[in-house]
């Protein structure tokens, strides 16, 4: 039978607008969020490599700007260790005039040890803590304890007793850079020096516990204590 103008079928219009299914919404919400998991995915290469990076320059400059620290210092240092520097002071008139007497200022070789080549170490960390205990000399210059050759007479013994106790427990390091057992050819040495640098070897000795006052005047050695 015909179908009539009341008739119920639905229309190809009605049936384009209608309402999605529910498997529809679930495949389009699928799509959704896998753009943005994918969205998301290609972004984080970029965050991670950006973040690598920053660390990357981060520690470069911190590294660049340790070395540059340490540089200045060394140079800072390198500049207090000329014998200029070091015979500037009032206070070093006497044993300045007493250290161009002697073989470490002029000899036959022409070679020099000045002041920094004897009292300053040659390692960045011990030179350092020597640096910082020689401050006590600038007070003492602006005190003036030491700036007559009356008053620097008076305590020859006990700053010579204290260079010759941290030459000895360092086994005479500053010497040892000029001088050094291994390397002396004792053949070539004098019969009495000869011997008893080999002595000097075998009982363990260190420069310092023959060779003190070979620089500077030998102290005598107070009567008492006090």
């Amino acid at each position: 039978m015909p179908a009539t103008n009341g008739s119920s079928m639905p229309d190809r219009a009605d049936t384009a607008h209608s309402p999605s299914t529910p498997g529809s919404a679930a495949s389009a919400s699928t799509t959704e969020h896998g753009g943005d998991h994918a969205s998301v995915a290609a972004t984080k290469p970029a965050g991670n490599w950006n973040s690598r990076r920053n660390r990357f320059l981060l520690l470069s400059g911190m590294f660049l700007a340790g070395i540059a620290v340490v540089g200045l210092i060394n140079a800072s240092i390198d500049g207090t260790n000329t014998l200029e520097f070091c015979v500037s002071c009032h206070t070093m008139d006497t044993p300045y005039e007493e250290y161009k007497t002697s073989k470490h200022y002029m000899n036959a070789a022409g070679v020099q040890a000045t002041c920094a080549d004897c009292h300053v170490p040659k390692q960045l960390g011990p030179k350092l803590v020597t640096k910082v205990v020689a401050a006590k000399d600038v007070w003492h210059e602006i005190l003036g304890t030491i700036d007559t050759p009356e008053k620097f007479e008076a305590r020859r013994w006990k700053m010579a007793s204290r260079i010759w106790d941290i030459m000895e427990r360092s086994d005479s390091r500053e010497c040892r850079t000029c001088h050094e057992f291994k390397s002396m050819d004792l053949s070539e040495q004098g019969r009495t020096a000869r011997a008893r640098h080999a002595r000097a070897e075998e009982r363990g000795q260190t420069c310092i516990n023959c060779h003190s006052g070979i620089v500077h005047g030998m102290p005598s050695r107070p009567t008492d204590d006090s």
